[in-house]
Parts: structure tokens; sequence; C-alpha cells
């Protein structure tokens, strides 16, 4: 038997085998480690997508809740994981020489300044500037303090639109500073502008100043007249990209369950407010006292130009919102259930309960957000039309029927939101009309059962079904809306 070397007693290794273990057990370390770190990293990634595309891409967005031909949860949720897979992909990138930045300052209601939104991305998309998110209205008659962030899911609005524009959500340091500084050039752009306006006129001007504050957007693209792929990415972002924050949308959701556990509902935009009469000058049904309060206020704000108006005229011309005792006969003609919920989707009715008592004795089912949700779900609401105003757009694009007595923003665009979710159940007034029929009948010239025929035939073919816009040249506020009923954009067929 031969002598070991020191050290190698029983039990013991080789010195280099000892040496070749350890190397083996550190390089199996830094595998692990490296593996761990590189499955966290994509939990993680995984995680921010899901957030991101995850609950509007299941469901099949653009309804807020529901669409048409969407893919219900129970089957997405057995599909194959290469098909859950491909449905979280990412737009790629669009890459294009930067012509420089371009600022909004949206004016309005939330609903006008959403279809400015939806302009000002498409006429950045087109001169293949940088948009900045656009800065919400503070100054207006409702003063809400809201950020863009608190009403819109700012995160999915970028990367949702990655592919056509570079959206930011603030300028570059450098800039930002000149901003700040106030050397900007800020201007408000013409009203119903073509796209050649903007090619011509307002990119010179990026590329000139690098940068371009549009400080007025309501109205300033045209409604008619521009290429397909500008109208189509007009309602990509309306329909699609200004997605609600979570808490308006689970709030949103909520509404409606709790609608639903009754049956079918009607959204009633009622639009017979202190601001809206003020403004419109429309004072039918209302005190000596009211009457005065209501031009007082109009005279208080100095951007409602039209002061002098004729009321009674302007009633006849059917461009007045309907009172709440017009509504409740229009509602009883045209042989509206008097047991259907009808939820109110409005702010404060001016006149109170004075001015409800007719349209609640036909209809006991009125409710509101604040008599259906607990106080607490509305706390951070308060004060907030705007989010307010979301919360009713939600409901009204689930409801049975959308009933406006006034073709305001808000009505313009819920009525051709709900065309594109496949031609819901709008009733679209012709008030000039219907006035004319409600005066008739007060009078005694008409009984119950002409007047209701009267009613129901001008209503026959005003039910948002397919139909082409009114164009009218040279006259761009008399128009139908782009937004009320975006016709290259529906997959039914116009007539």
């Amino acid at each position: 038997m031969g002598l070991r070397p020191a050290g190698e007693g029983k039990g013991e290794k080789p010195k280099g085998s000892v040496v070749m273990a350890g190397r083996s057990r550190k390089n199996l370390w830094i595998i692990r480690a490296t593996t761990t770190v590189l499955l966290w990293t994509c939990v993680m990634q995984l995680t921010a997508l899901g957030d991101m595309w995850g609950p509007r891409v299941l469901k099949g967005w653009p309804s807020c809740f529901t669409s048409p031909g969407s893919t219900p949860m129970a089957v997405i949720s057995s599909l194959p994981p290469s098909i859950e897979a491909e449905k979280l992909v990412l737009p790629p990138k669009r890459v294009y020489k930067n012509n420089g930045y371009l600022m909004v300052s949206c004016n309005g209601g939330l609903n006008q300044m959403r279809a400015a939104i939806c302009d000002m991305v498409a006429i950045a998309r087109y001169l293949n500037v940088t948009l900045i998110v656009p800065e919400l209205d503070k100054t207006s008659f409702w003063a809400d303090p809201s950020e863009f962030q608190d009403i819109f899911d700012v995160d999915y609005f970028i990367t949702s639109l990655r592919d056509e524009v570079r959206i930011l959500k603030e300028l570059p340091p450098r800039l930002k500073r000149r901003v700040e500084l106030g050397m900007v050039h800020s201007m408000p752009p013409v009203s119903w502008s073509n796209i050649s306006y903007y090619l011509n006129q307002i990119l010179p001007l990026i590329k000139k100043h690098k940068i371009v504050h549009l400080n007025k957007t309501d109205a300033r693209l045209a409604n008619n007249g521009l290429p397909l792929e500008i109208q189509k990415l007009r309602c990509r972002v309306n329909y699609s990209a200004l997605r609600f924050t979570s808490q308006i949308e689970e709030l949103g959701r909520k509404v409606v369950a709790l609608l639903r556990k009754k049956g079918p509902f009607l959204v009633l935009h009622l639009r017979y407010e202190m601001d809206m009469l003020a403004f419109s000058g429309c004072t039918h049904g209302c005190t000596d006292a009211e009457v005065e309060e209501l031009t007082r206020m109009r005279y208080a704000y100095p951007w409602w130009k039209e002061k002098v108006i004729d009321s009674v005229q302007k009633r006849k011309d059917g461009l007045c919102p309907l009172t709440p005792e017009e509504t409740a006969l229009a509602l009883r003609a045209l042989g509206i259930d008097g047991n259907l919920q009808i939820y109110i989707a409005a702010g404060e009715i001016y006149g109170g309960r004075r001015r409800m008592e007719s349209l609640l004795s036909s209809y006991p089912n009125l409710v509101r957000k604040e008599a259906l949700l607990e106080p607490s779900d509305l706390m951070s609401f308060q004060n907030h039309s705007s989010q307010m105003a979301a919360l009713d757009y939600l409901v009204s694009l689930e409801s049975d029927i959308f009933f406006p007595t006034y073709d305001g923003n808000m009505a313009k665009v819920v009525e051709g939101h709900r065309r594109y979710l496949g031609f819901k159940k709008t009733i679209l007034l012709d008030r000039q009309r219907l006035i004319n029929s409600v005066d008739l009948f007060h009078n005694g010239s008409l009984s119950w059962s002409e007047f209701s025929a009267m009613v129901k035939a001008a209503l026959a073919d005003r039910m948002a079904a397919p139909a082409r816009r009114v164009v009218i040249p040279d006259r761009p506020k008399e128009e139908d809306s782009f937004y009320a009923n975006p016709q290259e954009c529906l997959l039914q067929s116009t007539r």
C-alpha cells in the first residue's frame, strides 16, 4: 500500500476535485440567480401589460362594458395560450421624423373636449409631430380642476396609439423651460378647417418655433371632406384610446348593474340646468325671479356673447332644451311605459322638485346616480363635473334607450358612440315640430290621440338608424356633427 499525500484521509477528495466542485456550485448559483431575475422581470412586464391591455382587450373594446361581436369572457379564458399572448402584443411604434411638438388646451365640457382630443390626435399624426397630453379646461363655468389622467387612462391613451403618433405626458426639460418662460407660439386655430389648413399654416409654424400651443380646440377640424384615414383615426381615438380611468369605469358598471337588477332602463339626458338655460336664454315655465336670475348670470360671463335673447321665438324655432313638462308629454306620446326605470343624466334641474312634478307623476321610477350609489362612492367626484359627466356617459352607452332633450355635445357624442355599437336605440327629437305639437295640444287644437300620432310620425325616421350625414357647404355649424354620425367607421352600410 502506498502512502497517501497529506490530507487525503478517508472520505476526502483530491484538491483539484474540491476546486472543480466549488466552481460548479458557483456556476450553478449564478445560473439560478440569473434565471430568477429574468423570470421576475418577465412576471413584472406581463403584469404591467395585463393591467394596461388585459381588461380592454379581453372585453373587446370599443364598448365600455360590452361590444358588438366581442368574445365572451368565458370563451376568452378557454383560448389557447398562444392566442391570449397575441392579444397582449403592443402595437409597434411608428417611426417618423419629428417635425416638432404640439401642445393643446381643450375648452368646454367633457364631451366637447373629448371630440377636440380626437381631432388633435389626428392633426398631430398627419403633421408628423409629437403631441403632448392635452390640457383640460379648468376656467369654464364649471371650474373643474380635473387633469387628463383624472378622467382618462393616460398610459393606455399613449400606448394604444403608439403606432400612429408619439404622445408624451410633458415636454422635454429644455422645451418645458421655454414654455415656463412664456417663449411659446400660442394661437387658436381656425374653426372647421380642412387638414390642408394644418399642413399649410400650422406645420410651418411648428417647424419655425419647434412648439406650437393651440389654446382653443373645439370644432377646429371639419366634419366632412377629410381623407378616410383621418376619419377612421378620429374614431379609433374616440372609441378605443379614450378609455376612462378604472375608478370611473368600475362605478359605471356598478350603476348599470343596479339598474339591470330591475329590468330595462331609459337614460334621459335632461339639459334643464341653470347654466344651460342662462346660456341659451330659454326661460319657458320659469318664474319672473328665475328669469331675472338667469339673465344676470348670462351677463356675468363675458364669453357668453349673446346677451339679448327672445326666449319665446327661440323655443318656437326648436333651439331650447325641452322642459321637464314637455319631456313628460313626449315620453307619454311615444308610448313609453310609465313603470320603466328612467335614469336622469344631468346636473341639478333648475327649479327643483316644482319643475319635476309632472315628470315624476308620469314616471315615478326616476333615479339619479346620487340615489343609486352610496355617498362614499361619489365623494371623490364632488366638484368635478367632468368626472360626473363621464359616469353619466358610461350609463348612457349601456341603456336600452337614450333620450337626449337637447342636441348638445354629450347628446351628439353618445349618439355617435351608440351608432358605432350597433345602432342602439336613440330617440332623436325634432324639437321644432314637437314644440309646435305641444302648443297645439295645450290650446285644445289637438286631441291626445292626434298629438301622440304626430309625435310618433315625427320620430319615424329619427332613431339613429343608418343614414348619411347632412353636409351644408359654407355652413359647417348647421351640418350633422361627425361625432354624432361617424358614418365612415360604421360596420353597417348607410343608405
